[in-house]
């Protein structure tokens, strides 16, 4: 960054119709002092940053020259070029870039995370040897970014890059340890990144991460429909009955099979949404089979999965998707559910899944 402190001084010096000697009576230093500030020979000590500005009527900002809304224009400014020579596979560029921005602003934290980045090679699959040999100037960014910055993104990203010299110096435990901290979109990805793409624990947390977006996004798409005002229920399930069922036709092929869990995703939302709607009960009872059988193969392909086996232990508490289910419907006070089991029809459906 660029200190303009000596035009400044002299402008501000002026304005309040001092002389040179003046200033520097009232600052009990020199005249040749002021002098030299003023050619930019030399910058004032530290100390004399806050009488300076007290003297003026400034800030120490203002006194510095620093204008934040410019150096923020100009960060983006940077960062975006950064982006640009990535994507055009201009590595060398990129980094030069991001080292002279590090030394032309360096208190901005956008710029010590990408720096940061940048000097342990990337933000997945990241070299061991690499980590540890620039671990003290990686855990400085880290700590001054976990001190300073209020930005949520960027002291998850100051966590990781924590977690990787943990790993990278062979405490794993600590590592995943620390990222189970941050939020749930945060911490698997993380913990994903911290394992070579050859090893035994990227694909578990691969997979693991597979099938909890799969989960997510497929909620997702169903509320997109479940809380659309414009349509009526019944529209609702013309179009959210089709969608998990493209889900089902897609979970037949081979290794695709893990698409039943966004069948299964889907099929919940419609059903909560029956149940809350007073929906006819013969949509109540067929979307819930449809349901109870999705949860069924998602169980089947388990057995053979023990990735989607621990993740429905965690979720459920249980192998047993459907027994939950059950357990849930059957005996939940819930008036809306205790409504339902007053149905005939509905409490036959029940007690044949429990069979």
């Amino acid at each position: 960054m660029e200190l303009n402190i000596g035009m400044n001084i002299k402008r501000l010096r002026l304005a309040k119709g001092l002389t040179q000697e003046q200033l520097a009576e009232l600052l009990t230093i020199s005249t040749a002092a002021v002098s030299k500030w003023e050619a930019k020979n030399t910058y004032p000590d530290i100390t004399m940053l806050f009488p300076l500005a007290e003297i003026f009527g400034v800030t120490v900002d203002e006194l510095l020259g620093y204008d934040e809304a410019k150096a923020k224009a100009d960060v983006d400014k940077i960062l975006a070029e950064y982006q640009r020579l990535y994507v055009e596979g201009r590595f060398a560029e990129g980094k030069e870039l991001i080292v002279n921005a590090r030394k032309k602003y360096p208190h901005d934290y956008r710029i010590m995370n990408k720096y940061m980045w940048d000097v342990a090679g990337g933000s997945a699959g990241n070299d061991s040897k690499t980590l540890l040999k620039n671990k003290d100037e990686l855990t400085q960014l880290c700590d001054c970014i976990l001190e300073g910055c209020t930005q949520d993104d960027l002291r998850a990203e100051a966590i990781n890059m924590k977690a990787k010299l943990l790993h990278a110096a062979g405490d794993t435990e600590a590592a995943l340890e620390i990222l189970s901290k941050l939020t749930a979109w945060h911490a698997p990805i993380m913990k994903e990144q911290l394992f070579g793409k050859d090893t035994a624990e990227y694909r578990y947390w691969n997979k693991k991460n597979c099938y909890g977006l799969m989960d997510v996004m497929s909620i997702k798409l169903a509320r997109i429909i479940r809380f659309d005002p414009t349509l009526s229920v019944t529209e609702k399930i013309e179009r959210l009955e089709p969608m998990a069922e493209t889900f089902a036709e897609m979970s037949k092929q081979k290794d695709l099979e893990c698409f039943c869990i966004g069948e299964e995703s889907i099929y919940a939302i419609l059903a909560g949404m029956l149940t809350v709607d007073n929906a006819p009960i013969d949509d109540v009872i067929r979307i819930s089979e449809k349901q109870f059988a999705s949860m069924g193969r998602i169980m089947k392909l388990a057995e053979t999965d023990d990735v989607l086996k621990e993740q429905i232990q965690s979720t459920y508490k249980s192998n047993d998707m459907v027994a939950w289910q059950l357990n849930r419907l059957l005996n939940s006070p819930h008036p809306q559910f205790a409504k339902l089991r007053e149905n005939k029809k509905y409490f036959e459906m029940l007690n044949k899944w429990a069979r």
